[in-house]
Order: C-alpha cells, then sequence, then structure tokens
C-alpha cells in the first residue's frame, strides 16, 4: 500500500476511506503502508530531472518487489508519474542504468511488480457482478460529475489504455455501479489548477471555477475524483473562485473511496466525508431522502 504524501497528510480523510473500504471489498492491505518509499515526484520533478525522478519511483518499486505483492496507490498523480517511469524503464539500457544506483542500497527494479490505482484495481480485478453484490446503499437519483484530472487519462500509452481500454470510463463505470446518474461535463479530463496555484492563483482559481460551476449547472450533487491534489483544488479554493465569478457553486468534492464506501453502507463518519471545506450535509441529506425509511445508525443526517 503506497499512500503517498497528500494522504498522510493534507487529506488523511482519504487514507482512513481507503482502510475501511479495503476491509469491505476485500483488498488485502498485508503490510503496515510502505516504509522508506519516497514522493513520486508530482510530474515537478521530472520536468527539472527525469531521470532522479525515475530512480526514485524505481526504488519505490524495488521496495514492492521485495514484498512479492503488487503495489497499490490512492492517488491518480502519483499513478500517471508512476506509470511514466515504468514505461521508461521498459528499455533494458536505462534501466540497468537506473539499478547502479540502487544497487547502493541492496535494491534492484526488475518490472515485475505492477502499479495500480485503487479506482483500477476495483474495476479490473473486483468487477462489476462482484462489485454490486457487496453494494448495500444504493445510490439511484444521485447525481455525480466525475473529475479524472490530467493524470489519470495521459499519456494513454504509458497508462496501457491499449491493454486495458476500461480505464479511460472506469470513474464513470464506478458511479453507474453504485447506482447513481453520471453528469458528463468537459473540463472531467483537464486540469485542475493545482500545479500552478502558487504561481498563478488567478488562472488556477477560474480552473476550478469553471469546473465546479459548470458541473453545478448541469445538476451534479457532487464531484469524484481519484486525484487527493485535485481534491485539494477544487475543495479548498471553490469558495474563493466562487467570490471571483461573484455567484455561488457549493459542489461537495468526494474521494473515489468515499463514494464507494456510502455504496457498502459505511457510516460518513467512518469515511471521514465530513471533513471537508465544501460541506457535504446537502449531499448526504440527498443520500437520506433516497430511502423511506432510513436507520437510525445510518447516521447520514447527524452530520
Amino acid at each position: 500500500f503506497y499512500p503517498g504524501c497528500v494522504s498522510r497528510g493534507a487529506a488523511p480523510e482519504l487514507f482512513m476511506a481507503t482502510i475501511e473500504v479495503c476491509r469491505k471489498i476485500g483488498i488485502d492491505l498485508a503490510f503496515e503502508p510502505m516504509k522508506g518509499a519516497s514522493c513520486t515526484g508530482a510530474g515537478v520533478l521530472q520536468e527539472k530531472n527525469q531521470r532522479l525522478g525515475d530512480t526514485l519511483n524505481a526504488r519505490t518499486f524495488a521496495l514492492a518487489e521485495q514484498t512479492g505483492m503488487p503495489l497499490m496507490n490512492i492517488c491518480s498523480t502519483c499513478q500517471g508519474v508512476m506509470s511514466q517511469a515504468e514505461y521508461r524503464l521498459e528499455d533494458e539500457e536505462y534501466r540497468a542504468q537506473i539499478n547502479e544506483t540502487l544497487a547502493e542500497e541492496g535494491l534492484k527494479y526488475t518490472g515485475k511488480t505492477p502499479t495500480r490505482h485503487i479506482l483500477w484495481i476495483i474495476v479490473e480485478e473486483i468487477g462489476e457482478k462482484k462489485f454490486k453484490a457487496l453494494v448495500k446503499r444504493q445510490l439511484e437519483g444521485l447525481r455525480l460529475a466525475p473529475f479524472y484530472g490530467c493524470y489519470l487519462v495521459r499519456p494513454s500509452k504509458a497508462l496501457k489504455f491499449y491493454e486495458k481500454p476500461e480505464r479511460e470510463t472506469c470513474l464513470e463505470d464506478l458511479t453507474e455501479w453504485v447506482g447513481a446518474t453520471v453528469v458528463d461535463f468537459p473540463g472531467k479530463t483537464a486540469c485542475c489548477g493545482f500545479p500552478i496555484v502558487t504561481i498563478n492563483e488567478k488562472a488556477s482559481l477560474k480552473m476550478v471555477g469553471n469546473h465546479t460551476s459548470t458541473a453545478k449547472d448541469l445538476g451534479a450533487a457532487a464531484m469524484v475524483t481519484p486525484c487527493p491534489l485535485c481534491h485539494l483544488n477544487l475543495d479548498q479554493y471553490q469558495d474563493r473562485a466562487a467570490w471571483m465569478m461573484e455567484r455561488e457553486i457549493d459542489l461537495p468534492i468526494i474521494h473515489v473511496p468515499q463514494l464507494v464506501g456510502l455504496a457498502l453502507g459505511l457510516d460518513p463518519e467512518e469515511l471521514k466525508i465530513n471533513k471537508h471545506v465544501i460541506s457535504t450535509k446537502k449531499l448526504l441529506s440527498e443520500i437520506c431522502l433516497l430511502y423511506t425509511s432510513p436507520s437510525p445508525r445510518d447516521g447520514l443526517l447527524s452530520r
């Protein structure tokens, strides 16, 4: 389990929701989150020094290989950067050069341990039939906007869309599996604005405002993203984006494991869905209204 940086820092609700969901759907996190693994570089490091970035990721892959298990992550930015590193490391000469550096720690990357986002694992490994059998709380009538961001959709070759075409629509598929209605909008595969928030805040806020207001105007009750960096920007800066646009938006942004957890019947408190900047109370109320007699133990309306 490679949790990445953000879920252990700025978005701890994602980490906690992932642990709870994995217990429910049969993903065995047999070890503690990977110790000693570094940040992927988030694409920023690679712009300055690609080989250093690839070395850091190859080191993480090599650590995973020592466990004999595949590597799961919960951040689409991590997945995108890791996939690009894996793609470049298919070159034997380049991999040998990287392994010379890793040898100083007694590590070696062979490419035998794949890296996969939890969203991919749910769609590809668990599959529709098994997943639907686990759903306890159908979210029929709930309108949700998918937001992939950048790294889980391109470059498609490194992400192996040619081998796994379902990855191109995996977020929409999962949304439908929980019974919700997909609110499609053109910005779902665009940048959220996070990479430029510190150097051009106005442009970043414009991106946040455009994405969230478009989804809201199309009738979305919430937006779902597999990327905690996208979540941070779309949730944390939404109020400021709304102020800049001189309009109300108020669109909750939820993590993929939180969506899955709600469908599995987990209590929102277990999923830490009440820890977001944009309130999720209205969203949870909508979910409760889907049931004529919500259980007093459901806890949805209390938060």
